[in-house]
């Protein structure tokens, strides 16, 4: 993603689009066919990866081309909603094919999702055109990205938001299961809730981005990211202490978890293309993908680690019945995510 997003302000971003999604499409397929162990598991799934990078930047690059500010938000909200409405399908699909074909007929089906992507971006975007910006005498990346005060705190709040997301997104059904267990539910079928009712937050997130990037084109950017990151922080404090609540609550501030953590996606990508000069828009896209997709990275690892301190004497498939301090670490990137959205609302005002 990171190649893929400096490469779009010396190339085509429509190319690079269009490319990385018929390499995912490819790279899907051979994945379905050819996984069968360890090793064909893990290159094939590294090419889809890696082909995979070049359809988020760009994808938003070409929206900030096509459409205007005042309706920018919207356009960026339903494409990000398109993410969460993928991870819900890709989770509801798979637990209805693993019963019927094992997990051969689940990645066939949630494979075949890529190849669809490409036919309807080759579709789409067959009269689309989007040049490469040109760049004038005395631009620099340092002058127009890192010393712009307004990009680097998008950025910043970018890092801690995907801190906070992705460690929800990888521990929440595992949470969801264990919540489930202490309810009184059986280990697989308490298990199969987990990631349905996952499936459901991810559901959550698609509205929440639809509809807070449509909203932000008429309140503003800045108040809704400063709204939204104080809220998802509160819930990373607070989501994981739930266990041993009525079901209710646990899923009451899941929703609202999941609609704060990802409302707050499409403004930020928004404000960052109104922020940042055309021609350095894939530089300061790479930059943010680095320092956002590391820490969505690592902070899944610090989480289970942080786990495992925290419930001592768990043996090998014991249940861990102690998650606030763990998912309190989701926390700190959500704080660092509010502080961020609070400088960019005071360089918004001189």
């Amino acid at each position: 993603m990171i190649v893929f997003s400096f490469l779009a302000d010396r190339l085509s971003p429509k190319k690079l689009y269009l490319g990385s999604m018929t390499a995912c499409a490819i790279f899907a397929l051979l994945f379905a066919g050819g996984a069968r162990n360890y090793v064909s598991g893990l290159v094939l799934y590294m090419l889809v990866a890696l082909s995979m990078g070049g359809n988020y930047t760009t994808g938003l690059i070409i929206l900030a081309h096509r459409y205007p500010i005042e309706k920018r938000g919207r356009a960026m909200g339903f494409f990000i909603a398109s993410t969460s409405l993928g991870y819900a399908l890709s989770l509801m699909f798979s637990g209805a094919a693993i019963p019927v074909g094992g997990y051969r007929l689940a990645f066939w089906v949630t494979c075949s999702g890529p190849a669809m992507g490409a036919i309807l971006a080759w579709l789409t975007l067959r009269r689309t055109i989007v040049g490469r910006p040109a760049r004038t005498a005395g631009q620099r990346f340092s002058r127009e990205v890192l010393r712009n005060r307004p990009v680097m705190a998008l950025i910043g709040g970018y890092t801690g938001h995907s801190w906070e997301l992705l460690g929800m997104w990888a521990w929440t059904p595992a949470f969801l299961a264990v919540v489930f267990m202490t309810a009184g539910y059986e280990g697989i079928q308490a298990a199969g809730i987990g990631v349905y009712l996952a499936a459901g937050f991810h559901v959550t997130g698609l509205v929440a981005s639809f509809s807070m990037g449509w909203l932000s084109d008429r309140l503003g950017r800045a108040p809704l990211l400063v709204g939204l990151a104080g809220v998802s922080t509160l819930c990373s404090f607070s989501f994981g202490w739930t266990l041993g609540l009525p079901l209710t609550i646990v899923f009451l501030v899941g929703m609202v978890y999941s609609f704060s953590g990802l409302g707050d996606s499409p403004i930020l990508s928004t404000s960052l293309t109104e922020s940042v000069s055309v021609s350095y828009m894939g530089a300061a896209f790479g930059l943010r993908s680095m320092l956002g997709f590391s820490a969505g990275a690592i902070s899944p690892v610090v989480l289970g680690a942080v786990l495992d301190l925290t419930n001592p004497g768990v043996v090998e498939y014991g249940v861990y019945t102690s998650w606030g301090w763990a998912f309190s670490i989701l926390g700190i990137g959500g704080l660092g995510a509010w502080l961020a959205a609070l400088y960019y609302s005071r360089t918004q005002k001189r």
